[in-house]
């Protein structure tokens, strides 16, 4: 057996093929450009930051329907645009927007397996410099949100609270956390390369199991892993299909790499993302916690 829906996994060749074709739009989306977009990116590919496109400008939020309207017409995209995404050296802020872009209502959106790391390696061409957005505008671009779709993507705190106070978290719930075994276990509070971004505490949520988003990839190319693999990586933990799903982190942009992995490749039908993750239940007061190695 495949991928559930390969259709939204691209490899370099094909991107290769259609850097010129008018109904593809090549995206990369990072946390910080100057360490990779700015150094190199495709050629003819635009840029898509975290904290500047995909991040609410005052709130702890995504941006309006009108603002993602806006970047994606500076971008050239229109609603009927196939979007390739790819991220920095992981692909975790690919993933990240790919969701956000499900949310939004995309219809044709999909990854490049791989990602820069994969592009690097097989020596494919690149560009360099720093493009503004009103340097890859497009005349005729028009995008209009026409769904907004949290419901079937996005868990909150106060719905997590709600099913451990059930008894239903490792039961008909399944909490997925991603994030590295020592950030699970409460040792630290955030990766060594985002050490600004870290709870007051450390620990999981108490039934949540770590498997880290890296298990589902092969290091050397950053490709996923084969189907058969990942099925494998994911039922020996319990994490099944037949049951419901919630993926999370530190900020959600590894959950979603998995949330991609459970409900793309491997087409489990419930999973959804906690894009609050640690940031926020390691910040707020009085709800549980657990720490070491135990879910």
């Amino acid at each position: 057996m495949g991928y559930a829906h390969p259709e939204v996994l691209v490899d370099t060749e094909w991107v290769v093929n259609h850097l010129k074709d008018p109904k593809v739009k090549i995206v990369e989306v990072d946390y910080d450009p100057s360490t990779a977009y700015f150094v190199w990116h495709i050629p003819g590919a635009s840029l898509l930051t975290w904290k500047d496109h995909i991040r609410h400008p005052v709130r702890r939020d995504f941006v309006e329907p009108d603002q993602f309207a806006r970047f994606m017409e500076e971008r050239g995209i229109s609603n009927d645009t196939t979007v390739v995404l790819y991220g920095d050296y992981n692909n975790w802020f690919a993933a990240y927007a790919f969701w956000v872009f499900k949310v939004y209502g995309h219809e044709d959106v999909r990854l490049l397996n791989g990602g820069r790391t994969k592009w690097a390696k097989e020596n494919r061409p690149t560009c360099s410099g720093h493009q503004e957005p009103h340097y890859y505008r497009e005349a005729g671009a028009k995008y209009v949100v026409k769904r907004v779709d949290w419901g079937s993507h996005r868990v909150y705190a106060w719905e997590i609270l709600n099913r451990l106070n059930k008894g239903e978290v490792g039961k008909s719930l399944m909490l997925v956390d991603v994030r590295s075994p020592k950030e699970y276990t409460g040792e630290i509070t955030a990766p060594p390369e985002y050490p600004n971004e870290h709870a007051q505490v450390g620990g999981h949520i108490p039934g949540a199991i770590n498997i880290p988003w890296s298990l589902a990839v092969n290091p050397e190319t950053g490709e996923f892993k084969s189907p058969d693999e990942l099925r494998r990586l994911y039922e020996q933990y319990g994490i099944t299909s037949d049951k419901e799903i919630v993926t999370y982190c530190r900020i959600a942009e590894r959950a979603s790499h998995t949330w991609f992995v459970l409900k793309y490749l491997l087409g489990y039908p419930s999973v959804r993302v906690y894009d609050g993750s640690w940031a926020e239940w390691g910040n707020m007061v009085g709800v549980p916690i657990k720490k070491g190695q135990e879910p």
